[in-house]
């Protein structure tokens, strides 16, 4: 295997490139293996204009590539692992996850103004626009911002800058791992606290995907991987499973470790922000998925299978309207 080239599936954008490119010189330099890059392009990327609500929501941005995969036409994928299912193809598992990036959500306001989360919410205004289109940041921010209106922004980082800049909103809210890794920390106005707005769960991970199978791939990218990431990842993912919720659900993860032991906060918010269920659960690095999976029962007994509910009927209703 070490005599050879690996293929690497990736989407095209600048942001997973960067990340195909990291986990490719991780590889050469741990474990001797070079890899070619191959740039698979997704329903997501096609549909870049289309809320990701109306086209099936985050697993737009990976079938593709998961399909190569199982294909055989890939060795392995490399994904922002908030974009990838719950519940993965039979088959995929994650084989390693780099060290995490910065987790948090932030604030961006027009040509890079840094301001704490009071001065953002004194500039903004009495009724600013916000863009995002991840319901997990609406729901959340609009306890923060209740005055807001919250409009959906697709394409990639500099295409959503230039559209802020352009006066198209008067804010974003954008993961801070995305503008760090592509060198716009400079345009991180206001970083958000994690217990102002929990992370999506996978948030800031970049992510190796394997087939189950392939014990010889399993070994190689074993040598890339993160230990604290990888127990956080599988503590964050182990709620949303849990939970049933699938994509572009108001559902927040967010783990970290602390010598052998992790702790997790999660939430789950109704589409407006008005109900919040919230949990936190702890243990030993070892048991990630148990700390996930009693942190999601902490919000089942709260009430968070209602609000889901909610969220799914609402979603169903829009779906009926649709020509």
């Amino acid at each position: 295997m070490n005599d050879r080239s690996l293929r690497l599936g990736t989407r095209g954008s600048p942001l997973a490139l960067f990340q195909a490119n990291a986990v490719a010189d991780l590889l050469r330099a741990r474990a001797g293996v070079s890899c070619e890059i191959v740039v698979i392009r997704t329903s997501g990327d096609r549909l870049a204009e289309v809320r990701l609500a109306r086209i099936g929501g985050k697993r737009l941005f990976v079938k593709e590539i998961e399909d190569a995969l199982l294909a055989g036409s890939i060795d392995f994928a490399v994904h922002s692992s908030k974009d990838m299912p719950a519940e993965l193809p039979a088959g995929l598992t994650v084989g390693a996850v780099l060290p995490r990036e910065d987790a948090r959500d932030a604030i961006v306001l027009p040509s890079g103004t840094s301001a704490s989360l009071d001065e953002a919410a004194r500039r903004l205004g009495d009724a600013p626009r916000i863009g995002t289109s991840s319901v997990r940041r609406t729901a959340q921010l609009s306890r923060l911002f209740p005055t807001a209106r919250f409009e959906p922004v697709r394409g990639n980082l500099d295409t959503r800058l230039r559209k802020l800049d352009g006066g198209d909103f008067d804010a974003l809210v954008l993961a801070s791992a995305g503008l760090r890794r592509l060198g716009h920390a400079d345009r991180i106005s206001t970083p958000l606290p994690p217990e102002a707005c929990v992370p999506a769960p996978g948030q800031g991970i970049i992510a190796v995907e394997i087939r189950t199978s392939d014990a010889a791939v399993r070994d190689l990218v074993h040598r890339i991987d993160d230990p604290a990431a990888s127990a956080a990842l599988t503590a964050e993912r182990a709620v949303v499973t849990r939970l049933g919720g699938g994509c572009q659900m108001p559902i927040g993860a967010h783990a970290t470790a602390a010598g052998d032991r992790l702790s997790l906060t999660a939430i789950v918010v109704s589409l407006d922000g008005a109900r919040a269920v919230r949990a936190e659960a702890a243990g030993p690095m070892a048991d990630a998925w148990r700390v996930g999976a009693r942190a999601a029962e902490r919000l089942l007994t709260g009430g968070a299978a209602d609000i889901l509910s909610e969220v799914e009927r609402a979603r169903a209703a829009v779906e009926g309207l649709q020509p």
